[in-house]
């Protein structure tokens, strides 16, 4: 099975969030599938199956559990089909037959077409706050589709420094994906920092994230009183993005940068 490894949502190698593609040509078991992730041990790993001109099936799996969208992986996945065939545009269609559009820009970044959605007042108790190591917030919502809760703080350095008790976090709260953190920069080069922190479901960080943008774009876009933003994850390998907001959709705009070509040996 042809296999590839990239670094997405930054135009260098070893930094941004490094994925796996699997190119699919049979039906592979789920177990299979999250063996192959384990294995590998990326935040996520897709498997991509051709359907039909322009669109492929993909699925998604943390080292953990299979998850229905992935920001990064998605954004892999089109690197790999635009480079490797003569389209500029393909669609993936989920697990939840959610149709995930993608296209290849003129400037050579690649733009992915994500659903957008709402958040909700959430009371988040102490004990996450405490295994996250922060002390103020300035807002604490929560996203359904994706069960992630979402945290403002008021100082992008605090959460860029931030270093959890992962094991004290796990303990924290049950029924939960992830917990993202998120902050107004003291620079003008981007409009929020943001960091995701998911030992519940997949790693103990993602590197960078681009699901997120379907609930934290709409966030930021309704505080910031502007549509387009420019997201910087301040994990320790660092990524970027620029974010679009419509009434019906977000555009994620980002590049990747291939490491690795190979093939994964498979029993079935």
């Amino acid at each position: 099975m042809k296999t590839f490894f990239v670094d997405s949502f930054t135009d260098q190698k070893f930094k941004g969030n490094p994925a796996a593609v699997c190119l699919t040509e049979t039906e592979l078991s789920n177990s299979t599938m999250q063996n192959i992730a384990t294995e590998i041990g990326f935040s996520e790993t897709a498997f991509i199956k051709k359907i039909a001109a322009n669109t492929y099936s993909i699925r998604f799996f943390t080292p953990k559990k299979e998850i229905p969208l992935c920001g990064h992986a998605t954004l892999a996945s089109a690197k790999i089909i635009f480079d490797t065939t003569d389209i500029n545009t393909v669609t993936f269609i989920n697990c939840e037959n959610v149709e995930l559009k993608t296209r290849k820009d003129n400037d050579g970044k690649i733009v992915m077409q994500f659903p957008v959605y709402d958040t909700e007042e959430i009371e988040v108790p102490k004990l996450i706050l405490d295994a996250l190591g922060i002390t103020t917030t300035v807002s604490t919502r929560y996203n359904p589709n994706t069960n992630i809760i979402l945290i403002e703080i008021n100082n992008a350095d605090i959460l860029a420094r931030l270093s959890p008790d992962f094991a004290a976090l796990i303990d924290s709260y049950n029924g939960i994906d992830g917990v993202l953190i998120t902050a107004r920069p003291n620079n003008t080069d981007f409009d929020f920092h943001y960091r995701y922190f998911w030992p519940w479901a997949g790693t103990n960080e993602d590197p960078v994230t681009g699901g997120v943008q379907t609930f934290l774009t709409k966030y930021w876009a309704g505080k910031l009183n502007k549509s387009k933003l420019k997201a910087f994850q301040s994990s320790s390998r660092t990524g970027t993005m620029t974010t679009e907001l419509f009434p019906d959709k977000v555009l994620i705009y980002g590049e990747a940068v291939t490491v690795l070509e190979g093939e994964f040996t498979i029993g079935e």
